[in-house]
C-alpha cells in the first residue's frame, strides 16, 4: 500500500541544511565507544537508522572535555577522534541521511570514580552515582567548557558532521547552572535566571561563532527539570527566548527531566529496577537502588506525545523551529505536530525497536510501533544500547 503524499516525507530546512524528512533520531548513548573511540559497531548502529529512512541521526554523546563524559568510555572530542568519525559521517552520509553531534558537558552528571577526573557542577554537592563529591565550577572553569564548546563544534565541521546539538538538558553542566536547585552560586553565575542563564546563552554563543553557518546548530532545553525546586516551564520559557534573541540557533529540541534526580521523568512508562540495578558498577549503588531505587527511579505512565502539552507554550512563545521529542511512535502524532507548528519530531526508543520504522510508515500510514515503553534499552548504555526484546542483529548489542 503506498501512502498519499505528506509533509512529513518531503524535504525541509533545518538552517543551512535540506532535510529529506521531518524525522530525527534523537541521542541515546549508544555504548560502543570504548576507548573513548569510534567502533565499528557505532557505524553500523547509526548506518541502520540512517537505512531505515531518519532525516537525520543525532550522536549521542560527544563530550566537550574528559571529565565531562558520563563514564571514561564515551568519545571526547579530540584530534584523535577525526579519523573515526569520518568513517562514521561518511556511512551515514552514504545512506541519505544527515548526522549531527549532540556536545556537552555532562557537570554533576559525569562518573569522576570513571573518568579518573572531578565532576563539575554549578554547586559543590556529593554524587548519588558515584558517590564522591562533585566539585563547584571556578569562573576558569566555566570559561574553559565554554571554549571546548567551540572547540569541539569545530571538530564536528571537520569530521564532516551536518549539525552540532548543545546538551543545555537533563541537568548536564549548563543545565546544572539553569536549576535554582542546583546553583546556589552569589556570584554572576548564579542568583537571578539571567545570571543562572549565563553559561548555557554562553556556550550557544561559542559555537554558533566557530561554526557560522557551515553546520545546524541545535541545542536540547529543558521544559522542566521533573524535580521540586528545579527549573520549570516559565523560567524555560524565557531562556528559550534569550536563546532566540542571541542568534545562535537554529532549533531547539524540547525536552525534560533530571539525569540527575529523576532520570524516568523523560522516559515515560516502566521503571526496570532489577535491570538497573544490575547495570550499576559501584557496589553502594547497586545495592542502593535494590533497596530503595523506587524513590529516585519513579515510573511515569506512558502516553503518546506526551511532552506536546508543554511544548504548546513554547510554540506559542517563539518563532524559532522547534523538534517535538517525547512519545512520537505514529504517524498520526507527527502529523499532528506539524500541524500544530513544530519543524521536526525525535524519536528514539521506538527505533531501538524499529531501525525501519520511517519507511515502513510512509509506505503504510497505519503501520504501529512495536515499542511496549518498557524501558528495559535504558540498561543497556553501557553494554550497547537495544532493544532487549528484538532477537534480530538490526538492534542488537556490539560484536
Amino acid at each position: 500500500m503506498t501512502a498519499p503524499p505528506t509533509a512529513l516525507f518531503e524535504p525541509a530546512r533545518l538552517g543551512p541544511l535540506t532535510l529529506r524528512n521531518r524525522f530525527v533520531k534523537a541521542a541515546t548513548f549508544e555504548g560502543m565507544t570504548r576507548g573513548s573511540q569510534v567502533s565499528d559497531d557505532l557505524i553500523a548502529f547509526h548506518r541502520r537508522h540512517a537505512a531505515g529512512g531518519v532525516a537525520m541521526t543525532t550522536v549521542a554523546y560527544c563530550a566537550v572535555a574528559p571529565e565531562g563524559r558520563t563514564e571514561r568510555h564515551q568519545i571526547w572530542m579530540r584530534p584523535e577522534v577525526l579519523p573515526g568519525l569520518r568513517r562514521l559521517t561518511n556511512a551515514v552520509h552514504a545512506e541519505g541521511a544527515a548526522i549531527s553531534a549532540q556536545i556537552g558537558h555532562a557537570g554533576p552528571v559525569a562518573d569522576p570514580r570513571s573518568n579518573g577526573l572531578p565532576a563539575l557542577s554549578a554547586s559543590a554537592r556529593i554524587g548519588a552515582q558515584s558517590l564522591t563529591r562533585i566539585r563547584a565550577a571556578s569562573r576558569a572553569d566555566i570559561a574553559r567548557v565554554v571554549r571546548a564548546h567551540a572547540d569541539a563544534a569545530r571538530l564536528a565541521v571537520e569530521a564532516g558532521f551536518d549539525a552540532v546539538e548543545i546538551h543545555l538538558g537533563h541537568n548536564y553542566f549548563a543545565s546544572s547552572f539553569l536549576s535554582p536547585l542546583l546553583n546556589h552560586r552569589t556570584d554572576e553565575y548564579g542568583g537571578s535566571l539571567a545570571g543562572r542563564a549565563r553559561v548555557a546563552r554562553a556556550a550557544a554563543r561559542a559555537v554558533r561563532e566557530a561554526v557560522g553557518d557551515r553546520v545546524a546548530v541545535l541545542a536540547k532545553l529543558n521544559m522542566d527539570d521533573g524535580v521540586p525546586g528545579g527549573l520549570w516551564l516559565d523560567e524555560s520559557l524565557q531562556v528559550a527566548r534569550w536563546l532566540e534573541a542571541d542568534g545562535s540557533l537554529d532549533a531547539l529540541e524540547l525536552t525534560a527531566g533530571s539525569s540527575l534526580l529523576n532520570p524516568m521523568y523523560l522516559f515515560r512508562g516502566d521503571a526496570p529496577l532489577r535491570e538497573f540495578a544490575a547495570a550499576m558498577r559501584h557496589p553502594l549503588v547497586r545495592l542502593g537502588v535494590r533497596a530503595v531505587g523506587g524513590r529516585f527511579i519513579r515510573a511515569y505512565p506512558y502516553e503518546e506525545a506526551y511532552l506536546l502539552d508543554s511544548a504548546r507554550q513554547f510554540r506559542a512563545a517563539l518563532d524559532l523551529p522547534l523538534i517535538l521529542l517525547g512519545g512520537v511512535t505514529r504517524r498520526e502524532t507527527a502529523e499532528l505536530a506539524l500541524a500544530e507548528g513544530f519543524s521536526f519530531v525525535a524519536m528514539a526508543r521506538a527505533l531501538l525497536r524499529e531501525p525501519d520504522l520511517i519507511r515502513r510508515m510512509e509506505k503504510d500510514p497505519g503501520t504501529r510501533s512495536l515499542c511496549i515503553h518498557c524501558n528495559k534499552c535504558m540498561p543497556t548504555i553501557y553494554s550497547g544500547t537495544r532493544c532487549v526484546l528484538t532477537a534480530d542483529s538490526r538492534s542488537g548489542p556490539p560484536a
